[in-house]
């Protein structure tokens, strides 16, 4: 089997080609996917270095993604992967210093964003709207994320529908039946528009990613929401909404 490949963009493609002829589902998260879905490359101000691979697998093929790692040259983090297996797999690329984390079936940091359902619409990523749920769904926000995010909207729009158009419907059943996602969600949301100004887009562009937010917004606000969330939204901020998943970190 080749070795680890040091291009961690090139890399991911040799795991996901790998993946694919073995029959094991394997969808990239994280900021190698935003970039794999751009496909005229990011703007410029968008454009940053990748230090990890994130990838989501299905509960069936969990075990066979496990072993097709290791196989291919990664580490497992043992104790880890023997607590948290069940729902998230951490192998490390010791030569090039990488981490690769493998969510399964369920993508859980601050907030849980279901994925197993979704895995097989597209070949390479999640889904974008499930990309811009675990983007913007962090409780402690940061630029890489707001970045990342405002690539997203930038390259796509924003419609009612999958493939390359980011899906407001799905977002908006999401969050519509959480309200402490909806609470970070939208507030990330807010977040990146007020940041859109600091980047260095001509006129057009910026005001067609601010619509294309805007009309996210309108879609989430007009989405019924479920009774659990309702009830939640009655404590509203009285009581944390979000986890606080503690970071792994280290070698194997």
């Amino acid at each position: 089997m080749p070795e680890i490949v040091p291009d961690i963009v090139d890399e991911a493609g040799r795991l996901l080609a790998v993946a694919e002829e073995r029959g094991v589902t394997l969808r990239l998260l994280g900021g190698v996917a935003v970039r794999l879905r751009a496909a005229d490359g990011l703007a410029p101000p968008f454009r940053r270095s990748y230090q990890d691979l994130d990838f989501v697998t299905s509960r069936r093929t969990a075990p066979a993604c496990a072993k097709l790692l290791a196989e291919l040259g990664y580490e497992p983090h043992v104790a880890f992967n023997a607590l948290q297996g069940k729902e998230r797999l951490l192998f490390f690329d010791v030569e090039n210093e990488r981490q690769v984390d493998v969510f399964v079936g369920v993508f859980r940091m601050s907030h849980s964003i279901p994925l197993e359902e979704r895995l097989e619409l597209e070949p390479v990523t999640v889904p974008l709207a499930e990309l811009l749920l675990t983007k913007l769904q962090i409780a402690e926000l940061n630029q890489k994320d707001v970045g990342d995010s405002l690539a997203m909207l930038h390259g796509h729009p924003v419609e009612e529908a999958d493939g390359d158009s980011l899906n407001a419907a799905r977002v908006a059943e999401v969050v519509a039946d959480d309200w402490g996602l909806w609470r970070t969600f939208t507030g990330n949301l807010a977040v990146s528009r007020e940041q859109l100004a600091g980047y260095d887009l001509p006129a057009e562009e910026r005001e067609r990613v601010a619509a294309r937010i805007d009309a996210l917004t309108e879609r989430i606000d007009a989405e019924p929401k479920s009774r659990a969330w309702k009830l939640r939204a009655r404590i509203g901020e009285r009581k944390r909404w979000y986890e606080t998943p503690e970071e792994v970190a280290g070698g194997p």
